[in-house]
């Protein structure tokens, strides 16, 4: 637990702001007021500041667990839309991706090399043609999802009881941000 100076900032952005608890009597019948001092007001950019790091190495070592099984995360992230959105047309995945359809049309020809993905003809509209993830695909999938999971889990083992429910209460809060 943090300790300061009441409204003085305690060097992450925040500062403990005094405020009084419930009024109670005590056994001889005496007001006893509880003064409470562990209310932090937390700055935005302050944290921002700080959980941005924190962020980005994260990602950047499950990154490395991705690339360990020779794909790339933005492959992964191609093959995890497809997944979601069977049928999905290049240029529907393009605009997902906010990028150009013919920048994208050589990341879904080097999946589809790869056998994690195939193109499908609509039966309904033969123009039409849109990307599924073949079998193969759906492995790589959870292949990645469990190295990842396992990554993150090991690491989490290392945390004491405190910190990993801080850690808990901290994921709707961030998946909001979202």
């Amino acid at each position: 637990m943090q300790r300061g100076v009441p409204g003085e900032p305690l060097g992450h952005g925040s500062k403990l702001v005094p405020f009084l608890g419930d009024a109670q009597k005590d056994p001889a019948g005496k007001l006893v007021t509880t003064l409470m001092v562990n209310v932090v007001i937390a700055d935005p950019l302050a944290v921002a500041n700080e959980l941005r790091p924190v962020l980005l190495r994260l990602a950047r070592e499950l990154r490395k667990e991705t690339e360990q099984l020779g794909v790339t995360s933005r492959q992964v992230t191609l093959l995890w839309l497809i997944r979601l959105n069977p049928g999905l047309s290049l240029r529907e995945l393009a605009a997902e991706e906010g990028i150009s359809a013919p920048a994208l049309s050589g990341h879904v020809d080097r999946l589809e090399k790869a056998g994690l993905l195939q193109r499908v003809r609509d039966e309904n509209d033969r123009r039409r043609v849109g990307l599924a993830l073949t079998d193969e695909g759906e492995r790589l999938l959870k292949r990645v999802r469990a190295r990842r999971t396992t990554w993150l889990a090991d690491r989490l083992r290392g945390l004491d009881e405190d910190e990993l429910a801080a850690l808990e209460r901290a994921i709707e809060p961030l998946g909001r941000l979202l």
